[in-house]
């Protein structure tokens, strides 16, 4: 008997030891081969199993293996995989992955990303793998709304309405960037993501620097700079096709391809999918057209030339008017409802609808003048067509007051009467109509930078930045409704225009602009101390063209150049105190021109407002930074002093004539404290936390504020009592909580909570002419989302299934209000209840 247990004893033992032996521990660091700092969450998989792990935020990582001789391959979004055969324990020490897309260390250089623990700003970085897991039928911006200072909503609600603010800071007044070129609007410093539908599907990273940011260029990002990096072409061949279905008949069908890296250095990549559905709200269908294309070609080791086109040809139905709560309860629709649209002819008509088409295209060219310099050139244009729906004649007809041309109460526009009433009116023309504002635009530019590295510590960059753009605007009648002609008077070269469908009325005059920017920015790098120092200045230059106020024989017809100088410095320093420790800080002043809005704030070419001032922006950041095996952490203070905030306010006198007001040192100081965390608390399950806390306010009331009315005459004054009154329109305190867990390597599940409070409804500063209370402060909201993404083979392919639900739990609240002083009187936006959509995406 004992015999018989010493050989089961033996054998047990045999077993445990040939287990243990059949086992290996792979170790090693993975790092970006571009920046050379650590890759978070790097998947390091045993080839044909299940098994696997993933790089924490040191970018190590620990796998032990099923056998003993097995090959490990490291993967991550963006990068070119890595495997290795394993025999045994091994440490594969540094593993530097490389970028899966070619150029694409180039388009960073003008991009200006920044680098974590060396770039001493505020960051955060969206990468491809997260737009994808995130966006799903939401706004662009939204893939956002858990980075620390940002409140992205749906405005309206129609598709490509969305917009963001940034620490309090509207569009205009934070930077947008695609591949380091500007997008905001040359006249208005605006940006409409419709025209951006697409991009998501083409975006490589995002990046949002916060405050000063750290871009090269001399752009006045006053909130930030939003940084989106689109694909460039993949080093190897292939692609996907993909397909996303969601609620309210959302369809979304796609194809990406890139033929790789040929032999002799060239490369192609083209993507293009269509997108369409009925929209949440009502009234607010949607098609779109979206493409990209990127051809490469490596000339020599010297010389890289690159050219890429991306776009989206779009149109959507609007919702452009807010409501009081009480109309949003009195409708059968409730939050999606909306009043700006109804049938003609049994076909869904929109008052208020939004169609644009805006192209970019750019041709770079990438220069290693010498070991040491280099030089990188984008050459770019636009041709943007396009613009906005509305009324003509008497727009009465089309009030949600007016229950005669309503289905109902509260009912959609009963088009099919105005029609009829339009016919029966014969040779007097149509009583109402429907027109279309455009903004179409003409955009050129050149941005070049020289990067030279002077000793192996102080890198000199330098640039240049050109840009000329024509906006053209009119409005065109789009329908008629019935009528013979729309009668228009506006235009003195066509006195009593009877406009047929595509004739101007109303208006038609250009903007010109034009621009001349330069930075010269000196680095210092070594060890643990990283600092810049950036100058830069700018030259702005407005013209104004009028084919409607003045004969074509006028010489008023187009005005003198106006031309304004603006200039900024900024400079900061990060310290890295050792491994797991930073701290930065940056300081700044910049000037920006006014708006072309406040040089011809009368809306034509003699009332031109010679007293227009510079805006001027004082800002500084203090910043910490902990970095360990399972926790990485930011937290930051910042202040931003904003003067002679461009104000231009429009009056109507008592003789309903307009006259208008430009009103210098009106100021506001934007402040608060924000946190950023994620820590992987185990190989499979990630927990992500924000929080930002702000104080944004008026600074000063302003007071004795002159009135002139169309013949430039003091017509009268005003007072503006805004001192201390919180800034509108974004929230100011926001907190973010999610989890990511790893059920396998192949599937990954996500809950995400955030939480806006402290949003004061949106009010004009020159609206607040006696002592009065805050804006009204709408109810604080809290919104729970979830996503899960599952990898599998379909056939030889690899195949991915994303669904995602957006507020979980059908949560009522107010995303958007236009103050009225109270919750009765405000008028707002509801954010929309439960979304869905799930999506698969085959990659060959």
């Amino acid at each position: 008997m004992k015999n018989t247990i010493k050989v089961m004893f033996f054998a047990v033992a045999l077993m445990f030891s040939a287990f243990t032996m059949a086992q290996s521990t792979v170790t090693g660091t993975v790092v970006d081969s571009e920046t050379k700092t650590p890759l978070l969450g790097v998947n390091i998989i045993e080839s044909g199993t299940s098994n696997g792990t993933s790089s924490d935020f040191d970018g190590k990582f620990s796998l032990t293996t099923k056998s003993s001789k097995t090959t490990v391959v490291l993967s991550y979004v963006g990068f070119l995989d890595q495997e290795f055969e394993i025999s045994g324990n091994k440490n594969l020490g540094e593993v530097v992955l490389q970028p899966s897309e070619f150029n694409l260390q180039e388009v960073s250089i003008i991009a200006s990303v920044a680098v974590d623990r060396k770039t001493p700003v505020a960051v955060s970085t969206i990468r491809a793998k997260d737009i994808e897991l995130k966006l799903g039928t939401q706004e662009f911006p939204e893939v956002l709304k858990s980075t620390p200072g940002v409140y992205a909503t749906k405005s309206g609600g129609g598709y490509g309405d969305g917009r963001i603010n940034l620490r309090g800071f509207s569009s205009e007044n934070v930077a947008v960037m695609i591949n380091g070129v500007p997008v905001n609007d040359m006249e208005n410093g605006q940006v409409y993501w419709s025209n951006w539908a697409g991009l998501g599907d083409v975006t490589s990273s995002m990046q949002v620097q916060r405050g000063l940011g750290a871009s090269k260029v001399a752009v006045p990002s006053i909130g930030g700079t939003i940084n989106i990096i689109s694909k460039t072409t993949d080093v190897e061949a292939g692609g996907n096709v993909y397909t996303t279905l969601g609620n309210d008949g959302f369809q979304k069908f796609g194809v990406t391809y890139s033929t790789g890296v040929s032999d002799k250095g060239f490369a192609a990549t083209v993507s293009a999918s269509k997108t369409d559905g009925d929209g949440y709200v009502d009234g607010t269908d949607f098609n779109a057209i979206s493409y990209f294309l990127n051809l490469s070609k490596e000339i020599n080791d010297d010389h890289k030339i690159s050219f890429t086109a991306f776009g989206a040809k779009q149109r959507h139905g609007q919702r452009q008017n807010r409501h009081s709560i009480a109309t949003y309860r009195a409708s059968e629709r409730g939050r999606k409802f909306n009043s700006d649209w109804g049938y003609k002819d049994g076909q869904v008509t929109s008052q208020e609808d939004n169609f644009y088409h805006k192209p970019q295209i750019s041709l770079n060219h990438y220069w290693n003048i010498s070991d040491n310099t280099s030089l990188s050139t984008a050459a770019y244009a636009s041709f943007g067509s396009g613009g906005g729906g509305g009324t003509g004649g008497d727009g009465s007809k089309f009030s949600i007051n007016n229950d005669d041309y309503r289905i109902g109460t509260l009912g959609t526009i009963d088009f099919d009467k105005i029609v009829a009433e339009n016919e029966a009116a014969g040779v007097n023309g149509s009583e109402s109509f429907l027109r279309a504002s455009r903004n179409d635009h003409k955009w050129f530019g050149v941005l070049t930078t020289l990067k030279t590295d002077l000793t192996e510590d102080i890198v000199l960059l330098g640039g240049v930045d050109f840009r000329s753009y024509k906006g053209i605007h009119f409005t065109e009648v789009t329908d008629l409704l019935g009528g013979q002609y729309a009668a228009d008077n506006a235009n003195v070269n066509n006195p009593n225009n009877q406009a047929q469908v595509g004739d101007r009325i109303f208006y038609d005059n250009d903007g010109k602009v034009s621009w001349l920017g330069t930075f010269a920015q000196a680095e210092y790098s070594k060890d643990k101390l990283s600092t810049f120092l950036s100058v830069s200045g700018s030259t702005t230059g407005y013209r104004r063209v009028d084919r409607f106020l003045y004969l074509d024989s006028d010489d008023l017809q187009e005005t003198d150049a106006y031309n304004f100088f603006a200039y900024g410095v900024k400079g900061g320093a990060n310290y890295n105190i050792d491994t797991n420790h930073n701290v930065f800080a940056n300081l700044g002043y910049i000037e920006r021109a006014p708006f072309f809005s406040a040089v011809f704030a009368n809306r034509n070419n003699v009332d031109v407002n010679d007293d227009a001032e510079n805006q001027k922006i004082t800002s500084f950041e203090l910043g910490y930074g902990y970095r360990s095996e399972k926790l990485s952490a930011n937290i930051n203070v910042y202040h931003t002093t904003w003067k002679d905030r461009t104000e231009v306010a429009r009056f109507q006198l008592q003789d309903e004539s307009i006259a208008f007001a430009n009103i210098l040192g009106v100021n506001a100081v934007h402040q608060g404290v924000e946190l950023d965390l994620k820590y992987k608390a185990t190989d499979n399950l990630t927990v992500t936390g924000m929080a930002s806390i702000g104080d944004w306010r008026w600074q000063n009331n302003v007071e004795n504020v002159q009135i002139f009315n169309e013949a430039n005459e003091l017509v009268d004054t005003v007072d503006l009592i805004i001192e201390d009154l919180h800034v509108g329109d974004a929230a100011q305190t926001t907190f973010a909580i999610g989890t990511v867990y790893k059920f396998s390597p192949e599937t990954t599940f996500t809950i995400d909570y955030n939480y806006f409070a402290d949003l004061y409804a949106e009010f004009d500063p020159s609206d607040r002419g006696t002592v009065g209370p805050e804006a009204w402060k709408v109810p604080s909201y809290g919104i729970f989302d979830t996503a899960i993404r599952h990898g599998f083979k379909f056939g030889s392919l690899d195949a991915t299934l994303t669904a995602r639900m957006n507020n979980v739990f059908d949560t009522e609240y107010i995303a958007d209000a236009q103050d009225g002083g109270d919750a009765a009187s405000s008028s707002v936006y509801y954010g929309f209840g439960r979304t869905f959509s799930v999506g698969m995406k085959l990659n060959f």
